[in-house]
């Protein structure tokens, strides 16, 4: 039987965001709204209300929710506020987005009572697309709902080039994304380009790492492009003492590895992703120790997916190989 490929869908930015909004909350609204984040008490820290959200579109029929946020922060004057944001990653256009917007408005107001505030981040490829407001009216009876509408396609690489805040490079990552999308080559100079730069931000140990998993995400490379730029990076902390990457590739290979096991569970797969595990293994080893002996090899073969990930995990702070092998017989 002929298996017909699945066309790639909207799970190549809805994960990679939600994960650095998550992280980086408090950047990423004074980059897309800075009147509320100068006006929030960020002392008093803020919460992530996903069950309120479930409650809030439960009933709705809202489409796609993934990537929207229900936030609650509290103002400088005391008083608790809640921020709805509704981020949006697609490649065209939706008739009802505005209504949607105007539903999750209503019904968190109707359920809790709390002024909302709606920020909707419009990601994709039509610039003429730039929806900002509900609005009927019938019969005497007026209605009509505005938010906040950002449109990604406006910013310049300049600007963003210049801004301080971390939320510029995620831009810049998204735009270079659509824009190189059947440029590989092209791709892999921007997703470098970007990796350098990260390097030379002074951000903190967490924004870097968190930053390096979207950029690896949204700009993904074929196979041999990304190995390349794997040794390169590799190479790049070791001469300049910054060892990002290995705790960066190790949380991604965790990820990936799981997710990977569970398909290749369903369809008879195990094999292949123990031996592609094995091979990366190999590859970091041997940039860092140099030849390996055979008995390594032969270790490496053989070992089980499990032993595989804790070697990986052994391998960010390991200076020798009998480091990385401490307790393997």
């Amino acid at each position: 039987m002929r298996v017909r490929r699945q066309k790639p869908t909207r799970d190549e930015f809805d994960v990679p965001w939600k994960e650095i909004v998550d992280a980086c909350f408090r950047d990423f609204l004074a980059f897309f709204l800075p009147e509320a984040h100068d006006d929030i008490d960020w002392q008093r820290g803020y919460e992530f209300l996903d069950t309120e959200l479930a409650r809030i579109t439960r009933d709705a029929k809202v489409g796609n929710r993934r990537m929207d946020k229900l936030v609650k922060v509290w103002h400088r004057d005391g008083s608790e506020q809640w921020v709805l944001i509704h981020i949006e990653i697609q490649g065209d256009r939706q008739p009802h987005f505005s209504s949607r917007m105007y539903v999750y408005q209503y019904r968190a107001y109707d359920l809790y009572q709390r002024p909302v505030v709606s920020l909707a981040i419009l990601a994709d490829r039509n610039p003429e697309w730039r929806p900002t407001e509900f609005h009927y009216e019938l019969w005497g009876t007026c209605q009509s709902y505005r938010y906040t509408a950002i449109k990604l396609l406006d910013y310049s690489e300049a600007d963003l080039m210049q801004s301080g805040n971390p939320f510029a490079m995620v831009v810049l990552a998204h735009l270079h994304a659509m824009e190189t999308r059947h440029h590989p080559q092209e791709r892999y100079q921007m997703k470098w380009s970007l990796m350098r730069r990260l390097y030379q931000s002074g951000y903190d140990r967490q924004r870097v790492i968190a930053l390096l998993k979207f950029i690896d995400w949204a700009l993904f490379l074929p196979k041999e492009l990304a190995d390349q730029l794997r040794a390169e990076i590799i190479a790049f902390e070791e001469d300049n003492h910054m060892p990002y990457v290995t705790s960066f590739e190790r949380s991604g290979l965790e990820k990936g590895l799981e997710k990977g096991l569970e398909k290749g569970l369903k369809k008879g797969m195990r094999k292949g992703v123990r031996r592609g595990e094995a091979k990366m293994l190999t590859r970091l080893l041997q940039h860092r120790f140099g030849a390996l002996p055979k008995a390594v090899h032969d270790r490496i073969d053989h070992a089980e997916v499990a032993s595989l990930r804790k070697w990986g995990m052994r391998f960010v702070d390991a200076t020798t190989l009998d480091a990385v092998f401490a307790d393997s017989r």
